[in-house]
């Protein structure tokens, strides 16, 4: 696959603050790739923590849980005649462990957001019909509504719930990945004083290490150089070739990678996380709605069908998601807060 290998520094950006202030502090880049880079020695299969390899083929046999009469006689009566619930999701051309091509037939998309979003489907009597594009195509699509609902790993914010409503339904768990010799540590923003780190832009990631960067330059310490690429082949390669220190983004998708590339000249570790919320609150990841949209409500009581039953943590367990499971879907709980 062709590497998308150019970064641009903070300096060089394009203006886009209008973009930030719709959709600030996401989670997931508008382009993730499923793939390694041709040098990079090759990848390995990926296990569970019981050492069994994923099952990344298009034969997912995924669950489909049987309708709830009294949860689906809840969803707006336009979709109910439409038989139908449309997902959107923000996933460019891949981003594993979430939703990507399967190994063996790039038209048959897989991941837990892809299985998660058939979980709350079948619980409404719907069939899932996935609708995806860019990070920034899939808000347009809620936000104009030709979809019902996004499931993209999309993080509360308090900005964002200025115009969408949330039904949680896992953590946001970020990590610093680097390569398996590197001597940097992350245990506080200080560890990354001086460092190149990749992250994506637009992203509830990006605006945690712009803050970080702010610290260190008010403490008058060397701040962070941060950089930005099209797509995760290019983090992967920058690591490899040292252009990059690390790369800051979600711990599923770093966990993925690392599984991955264990073993080959490659390799990398993760040296540390945070949540996907800052230092004062546990991240969550929801179902995203617009504002308003009364389908919020039996798409939370579906979560929690699912959660109750036990066929969620089927389905984290199926992609090694476990640790990142909750207890019950909350309905625009606090997020991500604002800053300046």
């Amino acid at each position: 696959m062709p590497q998308q290998n150019h970064a641009r520094s903070r300096n060089n950006r394009r203006p886009r603050r209008l973009l930030l202030a719709l959709l600030a502090a996401t989670t997931v880049l508008t382009s993730l790739v499923a793939c390694s880079s041709p040098d990079d020695g090759g990848t390995q299969e990926v296990k569970n923590e019981s050492g069994e390899a994923l099952n990344l083929s298009a034969n997912q046999n995924q669950i489909v849980p049987a309708k709830d009469e009294a949860i689906a006689a809840t969803v707006p009566q336009a979709i109910r005649d439409r038989g139908t619930l449309i997902i959107g999701q923000g996933s460019g051309t891949g981003n594993p462990p979430f939703s990507f091509p399967s190994t063996d037939n790039d038209q048959v998309w897989i991941g837990d957001e892809v299985d998660i979003a058939t979980l709350v489907a079948g619980v409404l009597g719907l069939k899932p019909e996935f609708k995806r594009s860019s990070w920034e195509g899939l808000f347009l699509g809620i936000d104009s509504g030709a979809t019902d609902v996004g499931f993209s790993n999309i993080t509360v914010t308090e900005a964002r719930k200025e115009l969408y409503d949330f039904a949680t339904y896992r953590t946001d768990v970020l990590s610093l990945i680097v390569p398996k010799d590197s001597a940097v540590t992350f245990t506080s923003y200080q560890d990354l004083s001086g460092k190149t780190i990749a992250v994506g832009s637009g992203t509830n990631q990006e605006k945690i290490l712009v803050d970080y960067a702010a610290k260190l330059t008010a403490e008058g310490k060397p701040t962070i150089d941060i950089k930005y690429y099209q797509d995760t082949a290019g983090i992967w390669s920058a690591l490899t070739s040292g252009q990059i220190d690390g790369y800051f983004g979600p711990n599923p998708i770093n966990a993925f990678h690392d599984a991955q590339v264990r073993g080959t000249p490659s390799e990398t570790k993760i040296v540390g996380t945070v949540s996907g919320a800052g230092e004062s609150l546990t991240g969550l990841i929801a179902a995203t709605t617009l504002k308003g949209n009364p389908l919020i409500e039996p798409v939370q009581a579906a979560l929690n069908k699912v959660i109750a039953d036990g066929e969620y943590a089927e389905v984290l367990k199926r992609w090694n998601l476990q640790d990142e499971a909750v207890t019950e879907s909350q309905l625009n709980p606090p997020g991500l807060p604002k800053t300046d």
